[in-house]
């Protein structure tokens, strides 16, 4: 009788294990899938990239430097590898399009343009999906992390190895406040 209590209770035990263990797998492919989503709207942002240049560049011959740096700034993105570099490159990147729709204010016809309008409505679209695709991807870092550190867990997650995961947070540059002049 008391061996079929101790096979039960380890059993159990391992039951318990099995389960603390699959759910932080799961919050792991999570985070993965969801970062993974983030690389999906970079690249849709870098293929429309060269599209938006190409018309501005029809209005604005003269802004050479300006699409020069935004070249740059794509295939610094493209080839970001890291959490990090892909942040970065996704700040510069942004900081880039700012001064392309600036040189697009400079040029009411390049404004009323179908092909820019249509180009602008895009990238603005990708970008809220970026911005979405982060938000998701620190709720899933969250709830990942939060099962790395709450009891019992804490004791498995240290056993097997399990690190936690880096938030996609904002550089010191996009937490300054933008300033708007007409």
């Amino acid at each position: 009788m008391n061996i079929i209590i101790i096979v039960a209770v380890i059993l159990a035990i391992l039951a318990f294990v099995w389960f603390l263990y699959n759910s932080i797998i799961v919050a792991k492919l999570r985070v993965n899938e969801a970062l993974s989503q983030i690389d999906v709207q970079l690249k849709r942002r870098t293929d429309l990239i060269p599209n938006l240049v190409e018309t501005v560049k029809g209005y604005a011959k003269h802004e050479k430097q300006l699409f020069e740096d935004v070249t740059k700034e794509r295939a610094n993105l493209v080839s970001a590898s890291s959490l990090e570099e892909k942040a970065k490159a996704n700040n510069q990147l942004t900081e880039t399009f700012k001064s392309i729709f600036a040189v697009a204010e400079a040029y009411p016809a390049l404004r009323a343009s179908e092909n820019f309008m249509q180009l602008q409505e895009e990238v603005s679209d990708t970008e809220n999906k970026i911005a979405y695709s982060r938000q998701f991807y620190n709720s899933n870092v969250l709830d990942y992390n939060t099962k790395l550190v709450v009891f019992p867990n804490v004791l498995i997650a240290g056993m097997l190895g399990f690190k936690s995961a880096e938030f996609f947070a904002a550089t010191e540059a996009e937490k300054k406040a933008v300033k708007v002049s007409f």
